[in-house]
């Protein structure tokens, strides 16, 4: 890990996952890491859902259509990452083995109450192997809906790391100014914006976030063609007519606090974009603007952010219920790992 002073590597994977598929999406991620390590990141990102795929159909395929919907979804689920498991234990092995702090995009499945529900989750780990955090996107956008549940406050967070402060939004909750605020208010100053989005005026969202926030933006989005969902989905397939072959172009870049793309944008192609970050950068920008600091006015505006946690479900011993009688003692079940 570098020293405060010291500039450091940041990485960008675009990637194409193994579609539906969690642990061969896994096994590419992991050698993924091992080679963006390999050339000296201590930071690698990667896109929005990327475990197992973002779920692109909910885009194509009209809600009407229940029966193949089911299909999609139960496949989605059974693939889905719980945290933490099994799977989530080779990406923390990985990072470890890299010597870097690994920022995922996955669908995550719930495990507080029904085990039935999917989040759109950012998880994040250190250098050491160890689970930091998460972040559950607070609202799926459009037809996501279909597929994500909404995030609540108490994952809206920002890690302290060895080369400075790190949090981020997933897509366009990165056009919620409430939600970047927190972000810049709390100091992130390497912001990660794992997407699906591409081209304008995405690139241009970025670059916008980079100077209001004074932050190195790392915009990071899958590669995605119509072949590799072919091959697992190819039920999909007549909803893709008209489209050329790739469904997602990707567009990642990486670009500095004065909003000046370093790194990409990288377009129908997989691959790791690289950047070398001066810590400097990170604080001497500020002078002229601090959103969240100088040129903020708490006496005229205020933000309150509830980070407490809404969970499905509260037990109370005791309680009576609706009818004033004791409810039976119960035991939860307890769910396989994924």
């Amino acid at each position: 890990m570098p020293a405060a002073s010291d500039s450091f590597k940041i990485a960008a994977v675009q990637a194409t996952p193994v579609y539906l598929d969690r642990d061969a999406t896994i096994d590419k991620a992991c050698g993924l890491i091992a080679e963006a390590g390999r050339n000296g990141a201590c930071l690698i990102v990667f896109p929005e859902s990327f475990v197992p795929a973002y779920p692109d159909w909910v885009w194509a395929v009209p809600p009407g259509q229940v029966g193949l919907l089911n299909e999609l979804y139960a496949r989605l689920l059974d693939n889905a990452v719980e945290i933490p498991s099994a799977a989530t234990q080779r990406l923390c092995q990985a990072a470890k083995r890299a010597k870097a702090h690994v920022v995922m995009g996955m669908t995550e499945r719930n495990t507080e109450a029904s085990g039935g529900s999917l989040y759109n989750t950012l998880l994040y780990i250190d250098a050491q192997g160890n689970i930091l955090g998460k972040h559950r996107k607070l609202v799926p956008t459009g037809g996501e809906r279909l597929v994500w549940a909404q995030g609540d406050g108490s994952t809206l967070e920002v890690y302290d790391t060895p080369f400075g402060k790190l949090g981020g939004l997933i897509c366009w909750e990165n056009y919620m100014p409430l939600a970047r605020y927190a972000m810049y208010a709390w100091g992130t100053q390497v912001y990660v914006a794992a997407t699906w989005d591409q081209g304008e005026p995405w690139l241009s969202t970025l670059r916008h976030i980079a100077k209001e926030g004074r932050a190195f933006v790392i915009g990071c989005c899958m590669a995605l063609r119509k072949a590799d969902v072919a091959e697992k989905a190819e039920s999909v397939q007549p909803f893709y007519k008209g489209l050329g072959e790739w469904i997602n172009g990707g567009d990642s870049a990486i670009v500095n606090p004065d909003g000046e793309i370093i790194a990409g944008p990288l377009h129908n192609e997989e691959g790791i974009l690289y950047a070398e970050i001066d810590p400097a950068q990170m604080s001497g920008p500020k002078w002229m603007l601090d959103v969240a600091g100088h040129y903020a006015r708490p006496d005229v505006f205020e933000l309150i952010v509830h980070t407490d946690a809404r969970p499905m479900i509260t037990s109370k011993a005791g309680a009576p219920g609706p009818d004033g009688s004791t409810p039976r003692k119960t035991t939860r079940r307890k769910q396989a790992t994924r």
